[in-house]
């Protein structure tokens, strides 16, 4: 197995001069330029004295300087520690403690909201708008810094590339990057990735998906996550491709506008963004009364079917080769009419744990229900008595599995079984072909339609600390998360309009707390209270 940081440093020697990340209508950075700043950013860490293994978070909206500063942190052999920037100041400075952090990638904004008190290990904090400096520990050490920088030239020329890409001593049992889960648990899970973790997706991803001359793919999905760090951003410019980073999640108008300036190769999104296309752009056309008769018309229909395929490779920006979803369930009624169209899509499944890949198929030999089949090297199998007709908890075990959570050995016992199979806690089938079939979650995260995971325990510790509620459950209804609530004893005796006017204060209370993934939309009153297990915990499943 080839080392991802191998893979990059080709990159950048072949491609010196040619463009390696944009920000959509904003800078664009070469392989040279990237260079140099990652040269730049080891600098200033040899000023500061950090070594190998020292962990620098990053907490940003997604931008090439992102980019440049993750893949800067390891291949100097620190450990990058991206923590999304929808979280609360008060979690990221909370997971930025956690992962004793020594250097911390933010903007402004986020930096102004952070207790540095609560930063005892953090040395610097550089602004990922334009690499200045918001903070040092040790202010001695900024003219040491200037003057260190000043050395270095604004970009390397051509000649000296070979001895600034040069990045020495890497191993694949490195420790590279703790990527938190969630930002508002008392006790965090950091999942632990090696650069093992990672070469193994992204030699998956070259081998099966190559990069052509002149790719250029958009990045749309948080950097935060490994979904769209891996697939959107690491595996794009370890092939020699451009990427163009959106910043934040677009608006359909936005993203089309992008699709149709930058004609991406490849579309990695999630579910809900190909169906909004479909339900604004195509459903529409196909629904009138003409079209209903003519696509049932033997040998017109396919002409129809391929018209509309080519409106939306057009639509995408004419260059598509395949489009790959994730994150989420598709909607089985787009999906048909996706096969019909012969539109070339597939998806795949995965977790943070995988680094994140566990399952993908090509789609031309994609099995409609799907996600796909097990990844190379990758050994899953479901803990039922018949994997091809009972469903069972998916367990997973190979070169890309995590090492642990970061801190947390009590939860890392608990992920692995006996045998070193990771426990998914999703439920499913694989067929005789491999192809694996989800067909539920035994965890109770509930998945949002954007891919963002959600932690109803989480959600509901804030509601628990606020007025008024001695217990409540977060459940999701119609897309939107509803809370539960069992009133305090002091509030049964309220009258309704009374305790409905006090909830709503809470619910806006508990919202100002959360991130905005996560906010609550409306609060029900359970009035005789939840039942309970002999653990005195909610007895979940009663409550849908």
């Amino acid at each position: 197995m080839r080392h991802y940081l191998d893979r990059l440093q080709e990159s950048m020697i072949s491609k010196w001069s040619t463009p390696a990340l944009s920000d959509y209508k904003g800078e664009t950075f070469t392989f040279a330029n990237f260079a140099t700043e990652i040269a730049r950013i080891h600098a200033i860490y040899r000023v500061l004295g950090v070594e190998a293994g020292d962990k620098a978070a990053l907490a940003a909206k997604n931008s090439s300087r992102w980019a440049m500063a993750f893949l800067a942190t390891t291949t100097y052999r620190a450990v990058a520690v991206p923590i999304l920037c929808d979280f609360t100041p008060e979690a990221i400075t909370n997971l930025t403690a956690h992962s004793d952090s020594v250097a911390l990638f933010t903007d402004a904004k986020i930096w102004e909201e952070m207790d540095v008190e609560k930063l005892p290990n953090v040395r610097i904090v550089i602004n990922l708008e334009n690499y200045s400096i918001l903070h040092l520990r040790d202010e001695e050490m900024r003219s040491k810094i200037e003057e260190t920088l000043a050395e270095i030239p604004a970009i390397y020329p051509e000649e000296k590339k070979h001895e600034v890409v040069k990045y020495s001593e890497l191993s694949l049992d490195d420790l590279a990057i703790i990527n938190y889960t969630s930002g508002t648990t008392s006790q965090p899970k950091g999942v632990m990735l090696t650069s093992r973790n990672i070469s193994t997706n992204i030699e998956f991803a070259l081998d099966k998906i190559p990069i052509e001359e002149g790719d250029q793919i958009i990045s749309m999905l948080p950097l935060a996550h490994m979904y769209g760090m891996a697939f959107e951003f690491i595996y794009p410019v370890c092939g020699g491709g451009h990427v163009y980073f959106l910043g934040k999640t677009p608006t359909p108008t936005l993203l089309m506008q992008a699709l149709a300036d930058v004609q991406p190769y490849l579309l990695i999104t999630v579910p809900l963004v190909i169906e909004k296309i479909f339900k604004g752009k195509i459903m529409p056309i196909l629904s009138k009364p003409v079209m209903k008769v003519l696509t049932h018309t033997p040998g017109l229909n396919k002409l129809i079917y391929s018209k509309v395929r080519k409106q939306l490779l057009t639509t995408f920006g004419g260059k598509l080769r395949s489009i790959i979803l994730g994150g989420a369930a598709l909607n089985p009624s787009i999906e048909k009419v996706m096969r019909k169209v012969k539109l070339p899509y597939t998806v795949g499944y995965g977790m943070t744990e995988c680094a994140p890949l566990l399952s993908y198929a090509p789609w031309d030999s994609f099995k409609a229900g799907s996600c796909g089949r097990a990844v190379d090297g990758l050994e899953l199998r479901i803990d039922s008595e018949n994997p091809q007709k009972k469903v069972g908890e998916i367990q997973a075990k190979g070169p890309n599995v995590m090492i642990g959570y970061y801190k947390n050995e009590e939860a890392t016992r608990a992920t692995f079984t006996e045998d070193g199979f990771l426990r998914t806690g999703d439920l499913g089938i694989i067929d005789k072909q491999g192809n694996v079939f989800i067909k539920g979650r035994s965890k109770c995260m509930i998945l949002t339609a954007s891919g963002q995971n959600i932690y109803p325990e989480e959600v509901e510790a804030v509601l628990n600390n606020l007025p008024h509620v001695a217990e409540s459950l977060i459940v999701e209804r119609n897309k939107h998360l509803v809370a539960l609530v069992a009133l305090t004893a002091n509030d049964l005796a309220l009258d309704e309009a009374t305790i409905n006017a006090e909830l709503e204060q809470t619910r806006l209370m508990a919202n100002e707390l959360l991130p905005s993934y996560s906010q609550v939309t409306k609060i029900e009153i359970v009035r005789e209270g939840f039942a309970h297990t002999p653990k005195q915990s909610i007895k979940r499943f009663l409550y849908k």
